[in-house]
């Protein structure tokens, strides 16, 4: 497969919720930045590899031979940002530019020696889940930070929005993952909280709230 078509097939996988639902060529070219006609072409030439199921107005969903690829690319992806934090002492914010070049590497012993070479991580620098050679992964129990009631508190667990920005931000501020936030206030007219972190507070918006996830302590 090519480096394109590869990409194309991760993105119909995070798109449609692990490839399970059908997503229109309107929203995969709008997430990859390209016109909805170049994705059409894509499409079915990934159709007739039995890559993608594609009905014309449908939309498009993953074969189980998709599933597959877009599995082991983000396996790749997610092995190599944990490698250039861990290894390179890169940040979080710097990784996944990287790692998207270096997903596209075909060597499978490569993968696997990377994989125990960083003692098989469950998850990357972002709190994703990992897939391990055969494609299975574990989900965490989670809940977005805006969901969590005034007095709860849970451990921070990943990020749903991973651009730099984002991360740069969390650490200008000193939120990472690992850390117990509780919700102390929450403001009614615009959803912005107040949150625990330590001995410290801070307010943050629902924006930043709703791209946190927690895993809540039973």
């Amino acid at each position: 497969m090519t480096r394109s078509e590869e990409n194309y097939i991760k993105t119909i996988f995070h798109i449609g919720r692990q490839g399970q639902e059908a997503v229109s060529t309107n929203s995969i070219a709008e997430q990859m930045e390209t016109k909805p006609s170049s994705v059409t072409d894509m499409v079915k030439k990934l159709s007739d590899k039995n890559l993608v199921n594609y009905k014309r107005y449908q939309g498009v969903s993953l074969t189980d031979l998709g599933t597959k690829v877009a599995l082991g690319v983000i396996r790749k992806h997610r092995l190599w940002e944990v490698f250039l934090v861990e290894k390179l002492d890169f940040s979080w914010d710097e990784v996944h530019e990287v790692a998207e070049q270096l997903e596209h590497i075909k060597s499978d012993k490569l993968i696997d020696r990377l994989d125990r070479l960083l003692n098989y991580p469950k998850y990357d620098p972002h709190g994703d889940p990992i897939p391990d050679k055969d494609g299975g992964f574990e989900e965490r129990d989670k809940k977005l930070l805006s969901e969590v009631a005034v007095g709860e508190g849970g451990v921070c667990v990943g990020v749903k929005d991973s651009s730099a920005s984002f991360l740069k931000f969390l650490d200008k501020n000193n939120i990472a993952l690992g850390q117990f936030i509780q919700v102390l206030e929450m403001e009614e007219f615009d959803g912005s909280l107040v949150i625990g972190i330590g001995d410290s507070t801070r307010q943050i918006s629902h924006q930043i709230a709703a791209n946190l996830y927690v895993k809540i302590k039973e």
